[in-house]
């Protein structure tokens, strides 16, 4: 199985790399004439244990991005177990399913999504505050993996929190403030596992070592949602779930999940912080004060808006379309179940559709990008997302099968999307200045992490349903398209990646 790992070109998994047998020409090599390997000094080549043990962190954080704020917890804590018990008892002993009370209790769960998108738009401002200093001052320091071990360990410890939150009202508020505090350490923990890469990673193979860790990801979470599932979700009729005949009284199957997600993303995560050893100090980066560090950033933001106009605006129209591509996972467990009335099984069973889909369509993309260039692929893709979104806007009363159609076809697009934006940076990223942009582009997508929670609760509020959500993703979709139709394209001849 090893023999297929990415990044590990016939190395050997034991040893250091300045001791091991003299490469190949199937070899990975790092040189020091490669801008993003600047820091190597010597060829080198990587074992597949590093490559492993580095995508299983993704494989582990799934448990956070897919069970917690997307397609469990989140759908959990904004269901009918936090609204007023009274209402609910009236919905369940009313007989026509439009009637008032399930009316009543349907706008009574439009406030807890606008709670939800309130407190993920506050993480996100936070994000945005800490993440470009703190990864910053980590590049300098030699200390990214001891800070990717320290920020990890604090999301294992806010999922594990959850198991405390109840389904009483009373309790939505703990609810909303550990994932609000868990995204805030997830996001700064990304950054520096995304800035591991090129520890993990030779200038050949940076894009399959990316992309094996992004399907990881995928499969991680598509992995354990089977597992919550069938073992603690389904509904066995006699108020438990799954075959483990968890309680659902009070929610606690769900918060079970939670104690399982911890513990996923707790073993899945030691691995990169057992086998990959620890950057080398970088004595190039300025050690200066906390809040020095922002004079610093901005100066190398004008540096590159006078050098390359144009990769300053990709990064900008790239921060805006991001942030709605996840909106799109982050608020679709949400909307399937509060508007469209999927089961919390249901919702599942959609979340693994969801991730073989997105998965799919990733991998086809690439023939697309290489052939016709990122940018139409990109285009494609929020046009796509904008389209299907309005429908699925319009088709509100359309029941589930409206969601799965509308949905799936959202899904369709939001990793084409993802994957093009990295391409297309990557060919328009001045020579000898890959290092920095790519942090910079982690940099401007955090920048704006709040938007879509802050469109979603917004527009939620004003329309007094939760569907009116729909249409803040699709915004911030739309603005991004329209900032990146005048960047130009980068051509596919030169292509660097």
């Amino acid at each position: 199985m090893t023999r297929d790992l990415p990044g590990g070109g016939g190395a050997s998994d034991d040893g250091d790399a300045s001791t091991r047998r003299p490469t190949t020409s199937t070899d990975a090599l790092v040189t020091s004439a490669s801008p993003l390997f600047a820091d190597s000094t010597t060829e080198r080549r990587i074992p597949r244990r590093w490559v492993l043990s580095w995508a299983l962190w993704d494989w582990g954080g799934a448990a956070f991005n897919a069970v917690i704020t997307t397609f469990v917890f989140t759908v959990y804590l904004t269901g009918s177990l936090f609204v007023d018990p009274a209402l609910v008892a009236a919905r369940d002993a009313e007989t026509e399913v439009d009637g008032p009370a399930h009316a009543a209790v349907t706008a009574a769960e439009a406030p807890l999504s606008s709670g939800l998108g309130w407190g993920l738009a506050i993480a996100g401002i936070v994000v945005a505050l800490l993440a470009p200093v703190l990864g910053q001052r980590t590049d300098g320091s030699g200390r990214r993996k001891l800070w990717l071990g320290i920020n990890t360990g604090v999301v294992v410890v806010m999922t594990a929190l959850m198991f405390l939150v109840a389904g009483e009202p009373s309790y939505f508020l703990l609810g909303v403030t550990l994932v609000a505090v868990g995204t805030v350490f997830y996001e700064i923990a990304t950054v520096n596992y995304n800035a591991m890469l090129v520890q993990v990673s030779t200038p050949k193979t940076v894009g399959r070592v990316s992309g094996f860790g992004w399907g990881a990801g995928y499969l991680g979470g598509i992995v354990l949602l089977l597992i919550v599932y069938f073992g603690l979700v389904t509904d066995n009729g006699d108020g438990t779930g799954g075959i483990f005949h968890a309680p659902q009284d009070a929610g606690l199957n769900i918060r079970i999940i939670a104690l399982i997600a911890a513990l996923w993303t707790l073993v899945f995560s030691l691995p990169v912080l057992i086998s990959v050893p620890e950057m080398e100090k970088n004595a190039r980066t300025p050690r200066v004060g906390f809040f020095a560090s922002y004079a610093v950033l901005v100066r190398d933001i004008a540096r590159l808006w006078r050098e390359s106009r144009n990769t300053v605006l990709f990064l900008i129209a790239s921060a805006l379309f991001r942030d709605g591509l996840v909106g799109v996972f982050t608020f679709g467990g949400i909307l399937a179940q509060g508007t469209f009335g999927f089961s919390s099984g249901q919702v599942i069973i959609f979340a693994i559709a969801a991730n073989v889909v997105a998965g799919v369509s990733t991998l086809l993309s690439g023939r697309f990008d290489d052939r016709y260039g990122p940018k139409p692929v990109i285009v494609t893709a929020l046009v796509g997302l904008v389209v299907a979104g309005l429908a699925v806007f319009f088709l509100h009363d359309g029941g589930a099968t409206a969601f799965w159609i509308g949905g799936l076809v959202l899904c369709l697009f939001v990793g084409p999307a993802q994957s093009a934006s990295r391409t297309f940076l990557t060919r328009v990223t001045p020579a000898g200045r890959e290092g920095e942009v790519f942090g910079l582009y982690a940099t401007t997508g955090r920048a704006v992490s709040f938007l879509a929670p802050l469109l979603f609760a917004t527009f939620v509020a004003v329309g007094g349903a939760q569907y009116w959500g729909i249409l803040g993703i699709v915004l911030v979709l739309a603005l991004g398209l329209a900032l990146l139709l005048p960047v130009k394209a980068p051509g596919r001849a030169g292509a660097r990646g």
